[in-house]
């Protein structure tokens, strides 16, 4: 077994070889800059850049086949952020790919710096769609690439971005500029299938906890956040999950649901990935998208199983790829449909403002750290597949948002959230929050970990019916539009991820729930 590299972040796991023994590298060598023989270092943001440019132009020399290296962004540090478009549309623009009518499916890489297999993977999968056996795939779909959303974090060997933010925390938010590139990415080429493609701890908190280390090859999860349609959830499932199983068992690739532990030590609980709506799997699943999360056994331990590493993930990506090309004529017919259900439900009904898992028992299988022999254990598990209902509202119609709430709006139309302003003084009738209990508060991830350096304001309100005045200038968000529930996710005020909270509003008084269709005047933004 060789030693993997040491690097800034790099902690030594104990590790057998009889664990090794276990993960034997596939019979495919995959060939990226950063997988030759000898490296020590994965591929680089400049390598990158290059292959990615690479594979633009040798398209050219496939008939029908279009490839554009799109920029969409710049990191903190000023690398640049790049997406690679594959299409048979006449142009590489969103316009011309919606037009096809061929759904587009984005893929992103390493929004954890210290997580490469996916950015390895997805460059593979580059060069497969660009001139390899994937081509055929892009008779029936696009393909949007980004292989690495975080370099800053890759180049330094960390989670977190250049400020210390985890931007897979900060997908409703946007306080990076990596989060807003793919919120305008998104906005802009309307995938109907996102796949997050990341890495996940193989010893660390459950080699202290539970005495093991971590058997599967994949663990997968969809977004599970509140409000999400019924049928969204039933297509990731049915569609995407069921044949990801079966992909990855035909290249004898271990899978189980995406599970995490906290940091307390005497906290044996496991949890599925949690229900804010903050990462990129729940906000996108409030985009009506099919959101997926694929993450290999692969934190912590350097290059080992490197090849079986990024082996997983193309498998991966390649059987979402294919759903997508066999189900494409479904997904154009379910985004309609759920665009236009969710628009429906404006004024009607309740939602759900706060969503928890559900507590049950798991049998999950880790591995003995010195013979390598399976482990089962039996955990408390909390269950992300049915979301108990903590806190619910009535449904408004929308949000009004005071003139100063630019931050907010701004935003919300990087999401492609339409909002309104208000072109003459008019009245609503609304719903007011009234503060009852305010305190000082952290954001949670559902480890335990604490998910934003940024402080919050954890309030508790009251709702107090009456008419307001709605002034030249205030803004007006409808629910009646197909990223209602994103929306909500956004603007009620008293959840750890809302808008409010995160101080991107001034005050509970900038914003109130319209309860009634506003008969006022209302003007598009420019």
């Amino acid at each position: 077994m060789g030693t993997p590299p040491t690097g800034p972040t790099y902690q030594p796991t104990p590790y057998s070889a009889a664990v090794a023994a276990r993960f034997p590298a596939p019979s495919v060598v995959y060939n990226t800059p950063g997988l030759q023989a000898g490296r020590t270092t994965f591929t680089t943001q400049a390598e990158i850049q290059t292959w990615l440019h690479d594979q633009a132009v040798s398209v050219s020399r496939s008939a029908g086949v279009k490839a554009a290296v799109l920029p969409i962004g710049q990191s903190q540090r000023g690398e640049a952020l790049e997406a690679l478009i594959l299409t048979r549309a006449t142009g590489t623009d969103p316009t011309t790919l919606l037009a096809t009518g061929r759904p587009t499916v984005l893929l992103v890489g390493q929004q954890h710096g210290d997580e490469p297999a996916g950015s390895e993977a997805l460059l593979v999968i580059a060069r497969e769609l660009a001139q390899g056996l994937l081509q055929p795939l892009l008779e029936h779909i696009n393909v949007v690439i980004v292989p690495r959303a975080n370099p800053d974090g890759a180049a330094s060997d960390q989670r977190a971005t250049a400020d210390g933010l985890d931007m897979n925390r900060d997908h409703l938010l946007l306080n990076t500029p990596e989060a807003q590139a793919l919120a305008k990415l998104t906005r802009d080429y309307q995938p109907i299938v996102v796949v997050d493609a990341h890495e996940y701890p193989v010893a660390g908190r459950f080699l202290q906890k539970f005495g093991t280390v971590q058997k599967f090859d994949a663990l997968l999860q969809y977004a599970t956040a509140a409000n999400l349609p019924e049928f969204l959830t039933k297509a990731a499932e049915e569609w995407y999950r069921r044949p990801l199983l079966v992909a990855l068992k035909g290249q004898d690739l271990s899978t189980e649901w995406y599970y995490t532990t906290s940091t307390d030590m005497a906290d044996k609980k496991v949890s599925m990935g949690g229900t804010q709506p903050d990462t990129s799997r729940n906000v996108n699943g409030l985009k009506n998208i099919v959101s997926l999360l694929i993450e290999t056994r692969g934190v912590g331990i350097g290059r080992l199983h490197i090849q079986r590493r990024v082996h997983t993930h193309v498998t991966a990506i390649t059987s979402v790829l294919a759903s997508t090309a066999q189900r494409a004529s479904e997904l154009n017919q379910l985004r309609p449909y759920i665009d236009k259900e969710i628009s429906a439900e404006a004024c009607k009904g309740e939602a759900v403002v706060e969503a928890a898992t559900t507590p049950a028992q798991h049998e999950l299988v880790m591995l003995d750290p010195v013979s390598g022999a399976d482990k089962p254990l039996m955990v408390d598990w909390d269950s992300a597949l049915a979301l108990r209902s903590i806190k619910a509202r009535a449904r408004p119609c929308g949000y009004w948002l005071s003139a100063g709430s630019t931050t907010a709006v701004d935003r919300l139309r990087l999401h492609g959230v339409q909002v309104l302003r208000v072109a003459e003084p008019g009245s609503l009738l609304g719903d007011s929050y009234r503060e009852t209990s305010r305190a000082a508060g952290e954001r949670q991830d559902v480890d335990g970990t604490i998910a934003s350096n940024n402080p919050i304001i954890k309030v508790q309100v009251s709702l107090t019916r009456g008419v307001i005045d709605a002034p030249r200038g205030s803004y007006y968000v409808p629910l009646n539009q197909p990223l209602g529930n994103l929306v909500l996710a956004a603007l009620e005020p008293d959840t750890q991820s809302s808008y409010f909270a995160n101080q991107l509003l001034n005050g509970l008084q900038s914003t109130v729930r319209v309860m009634a269709e506003p008969n006022i005047k209302l003007e598009e933004l420019p």
